[in-house]
C-alpha cells in the first residue's frame, strides 16, 4: 500500500478486496517553477488554470492561507517554462470560475470574495482579461451572484454558467438551479432554463451536438453547510434553452472529475459518496469507482475502477487516453496523492505513469496546446500529516506531464 501511495513507477497491486492490477505505463512530470504569486488552493472544479488562445495558461484568483481571497493573476508560458505575473482581479475571489473564450480572453464571474466567513459572501461581479495588455477589466455583473458553479463554453461561443451556491439567510447558503449565458461579443448575461435540480460542486462536460451534460455535486441541505452528493444528471439543449433529466449516477459523488471520451461519452471518475448509502451503512471514504455514460442511452455503467478512492484530485482528457492525477482521501485530507494513472484508448484497465514530483489536491490543472498537462498550486499535506496543527503546507510548484 505503501508503494501505491506514492505512486512508483513500478507494477503495482492494489489494496486487498480490489481484485485488479495497474500496470506501468509511460509518460512522467518535470519541474514547472514556483507561482509567483501565492495563489494556493483552488477548491472549487473550475477556477484553476486555463489555457488561453495564444497558448498561454493562466491562473487567476483562488484561496491563500486561512481560506483568504486573492486577486493575484500570472500566466505560464510553455515554450520558456516560464511565469509572469499579470494585472491583478479587480475583485479578489474564490470558488469562481475562470474560462479562456475563443477569441483569447478570458472570463471571471462570481466566486466569495473576502475573508473565511459563514454563510460565504457571493458576489455576481464578472471581469475580462485581455491578453494584450495583461490586465483585466469589469463587464456585466451575473443575474443572479453565485459561487461553486461550473461554467461550459458553448459551440457558438458564448458561456453557459450554472447551478453554485449563495447565502439564503443570515445563517444558511441556498443551492441554485437557475442558469445563465454569456454572450462575449455583447458582454451581456441572459437568463436560460433552470436545471431541473439545484446543486453546485458540479461537473459540467460538452456532449456532441453542443449540449452539456451536468454531473453529480452537492445541495445545501442544513444549517453550516451540511451537503449530500448527488448522483442526478442532466442535459443542456442549447437550440431550447432548457434542461432535461437523464440517466442517474451509480453512486452519488461530489469532489469528483468528469471528462469527455473521443468516442462522444463521458468518464466520472472517484470523488466523495456523501458518506451513506439505501443500505444505511456509513461510508467515510473516497470512491475508487468510475462511471461512462453513453450518449445514445443516456445510461451510466461502470468503467474500470481505481486502485483506490481519491477526492480533490484532477482528470484531463488527452490525445491517448485519459489522465488522472493528485487528489487525496476525503475521509482525512492529510496527505496529497503523486501518484498518476492512465487510462489508454481500449485499454479497459488503469496504468500507472510517473508520479507527480509534489503530492497535491485541491490544485488546478489544464492541457496546454502541445497536448501537455500542467498542474499547479494547491495543498500538499493537512493536520496530522502537517508540521502545525491546524496549517496546511501549500505546494506552490507546478509541474508538467509528458507522454
Amino acid at each position: 500500500m505503501r508503494d501505491l501511495l506514492a505512486g512508483g513507477a513500478g507494477t503495482a497491486s492494489a489494496p486487498a478486496g480490489h481484485g485488479l492490477a495497474v500496470r506501468t505505463g509511460g509518460g512522467g512530470w518535470t519541474a514547472a517553477g514556483d507561482l509567483p504569486v501565492p495563489l494556493v488552493y483552488w477548491h472549487g472544479q473550475y477556477e484553476g488554470p486555463v489555457t488561453l488562445k495564444d497558448g498561454r495558461a493562466l491562473v487567476a484568483g483562488g484561496a491563500g492561507p486561512l481560506l483568504v481571497s486573492l486577486d493575484d493573476s500570472c500566466v505560464y508560458d510553455p515554450g520558456p517554462g516560464s511565469w509572469t505575473v499579470t494585472g491583478a482581479l479587480l475583485m479578489g475571489r474564490r470558488l469562481h470560475s475562470l474560462t479562456a473564450l475563443r477569441d483569447g480572453r478570458a472570463l471571471a464571474a462570481g466566486g466569495v470574495p473576502g475573508r473565511q466567513a459563514y454563510p460565504q459572501p457571493t458576489v455576481g461581479h464578472a471581469e475580462l482579461f485581455e491578453p494584450g495588455s495583461g490586465t483585466w477589466r469589469a463587464t456585466t455583473e451575473m443575474t443572479e451572484a453565485r459561487n461553486g458553479h461550473s461554467a461550459t463554453v458553448l459551440d457558438d461561443g458564448r458561456v453557459l454558467v450554472a447551478g453554485g451556491q449563495r447565502p439564503r439567510s443570515a445563517h444558511d447558503m441556498l443551492t441554485l438551479a437557475g442558469a445563465e449565458v454569456f454572450d462575449p461579443v455583447h458582454e451581456t448575461w441572459t437568463p436560460t432554463g433552470a436545471m431541473t435540480v439545484a446543486r453546485w460542486g458540479h461537473a459540467a462536460v460538452p456532449l456532441p451536438g453542443g449540449r452539456v451534460l451536468a454531473v453529480g455535486g452537492m445541495v445545501a441541505t442544513t444549517r453550516y453547510g451540511a451537503s449530500p452528493s448527488l448522483g442526478l444528471c442532466e442535459v443542456y439543449e442549447p437550440g431550447s434553452g432548457t434542461w432535461r433529466p437523464t440517466g442517474s449516477l451509480r453512486a452519488a459523488r461530489a469532489l469528483h472529475q468528469a471528462v469527455p471520451l473521443p468516442d462522444g461519452s463521458v468518464l466520472a471518475v472517484g470523488g466523495d459518496p456523501g458518506r451513506a448509502s439505501d443500505d444505511a451503512r456509513f461510508h467515510p471514504y473516497s470512491l475508487a469507482s468510475t462511471e461512462i455514460y453513453d450518449v445514445t442511452t443516456g445510461v451510466w455503467r461502470p468503467g474500470p475502477p481505481l486502485p483506490w478512492g481519491r477526492s480533490y484530485h484532477r482528470a484531463a482528457a488527452t490525445g491517448d487516453g485519459v489522465l488522472v492525477f493528485g487528489g487525496t482521501e476525503s475521509a482525512c485530507l492529510h496527505t496529497g496523492f503523486a501518484s498518476t494513472l492512465r487510462l489508454r484508448d481500449g485499454a479497459g484497465r488503469w496504468e500507472a505513469a510517473g508520479p507527480q514530483l509534489t503530492g497535491r489536491w485541491s490544485f488546478g490543472a489544464t492541457v496546454l496546446g502541445d497536448g501537455r498537462v500542467l498542474a499547479a498550486g494547491g495543498v500538499s499535506r493537512m493536520d496530522a500529516a502537517a508540521p502545525r496543527a491546524g496549517e496546511g503546507v501549500p505546494a506552490r510548484s507546478a509541474e508538467v506531464f509528458a507522454p
